[in-house]
C-alpha cells in the first residue's frame, strides 16, 4: 500500500540554478554588461567544485589501496 499523504519531496531549482537564471535574465535585460562566461559561472563554479570532490575521493582511495 503506497501512501503518501504524509509525506513531501524536496526538488527544483536550488541556490546555483536561481542564482543563474537571475544572471541570465539580468544579462537579457541588459541590467548587468558581463561576458556570458561570467554569467554562467555558477555552473562552472560548482562543476569544478564536484570535480575537484571527486578528484580528491579518488586520490583518498588510491592512497588508502596502497
Amino acid at each position: 500500500m503506497d501512501d503518501r499523504k504524509g509525506s513531501s519531496t524536496v526538488g527544483g531549482v536550488g541556490f546555483v540554478g536561481m542564482l543563474t537564471i537571475a544572471f541570465i535574465v539580468l544579462k537579457l535585460c541588459k541590467v548587468i554588461n558581463w561576458s556570458w562566461v561570467w554569467v554562467l559561472s555558477p555552473l562552472w563554479i560548482s562543476a569544478l567544485f564536484v570535480v575537484g570532490i571527486l578528484i580528491g575521493i579518488f586520490v583518498i582511495y588510491l592512497i588508502a589501496n596502497r
